[in-house]
């Protein structure tokens, strides 16, 4: 993200939530609200963002659950700076901080009691359509793939922590090959963009440790004809989550 980049000013969850963002490259939609929607966390609780941009998903999850406290780690120094400037804009101060650092180089020990993250895309560059310069950081794992940021996150948490992603459907099988070794508890929600789709994308909660049996749960639908379905619009308004379980 370029310093002299044009911004704009937009709001999410029917107007609830500012989020100040780069008019050109990636620009945070529906999949970061889907993410925030997904998380169900108690007062008290520590939330870490992983790949956070210009908090998008930690503003809505902030907006939604004001007791807990949300770190979000952003590498892109730009991206971070717009990111702690709609922290203050949303008067989130009190319990959001913002870091600027690259996931993969991550220790561990940072008393996470949950974990969420939207990952870049593609692991490939070479075998589809390059993306603009502003998004390609956001769109290719380059040298942070899946399996780093799912490993940062297992390091992250606390014992019985969980992780929250949203991600391309057909990247099921490696979600579930990388949290095959350090987490269970598997809760899989497909997300169709209508009744008669393929899934595009699915959310996906697991827990450290955790043995029970792999739930997959009914689709979110999100479009009927030209509008959003009603679960669908209560979810980006603000107005309802997605229930996940576990």
């Amino acid at each position: 993200m370029s310093a002299a980049q044009k911004i704009t000013e937009d709001r999410l969850l029917d107007g609830q939530v500012l989020l100040r963002q780069g008019a050109d490259g990636y620009r945070a939609g529906m999949d970061a609200v889907l993410l925030a929607a997904a998380i169900d966390a108690r007062p008290g609780e520590h939330l870490v963002e992983f790949g956070c941009g210009a908090g998008a998903a930690l503003l809505c999850a902030a907006w939604r659950m004001p007791g807990v406290r949300i770190t979000g780690y952003e590498k892109d120094a730009a991206a971070a700076g717009l990111a702690r400037e709609n922290v203050a804009a949303n008067a989130l101060d009190g319990n959001v901080e913002i870091e600027t650092a690259d996931i993969a180089r991550l220790g561990a020990g940072h008393g996470a009691d949950q974990v969420f993250f939207n990952p870049p895309y593609f692991d490939d560059p070479d075998a589809l359509r390059a993306p603009k310069e502003g998004k390609r950081d956001a769109w290719l794992s380059g040298s942070a793939p899946l399996g780093i940021w799912i490993q940062a996150a297992a390091r992250s948490l606390n014992a019985k922590g969980r992780l929250t992603l949203i991600h391309r459907a057909d990247r099921l099988g490696d979600i579930c090959h990388g949290l095959e070794k350090s987490f269970g508890s598997l809760v899989i929600k497909p997300v169709h963009p209508r009744i008669d789709k393929p899934a595009k994308r699915v959310i996906v909660s697991a827990r450290i440790g955790g043995r029970a049996p792999l739930v997959l749960l009914p689709p979110l639908i999100l479009h009927a004809g030209e509008r959003h379905t009603p679960e669908a619009e209560a979810i980006l308004r603000g107005r309802a989550v997605v229930e996940m379980g576990g």
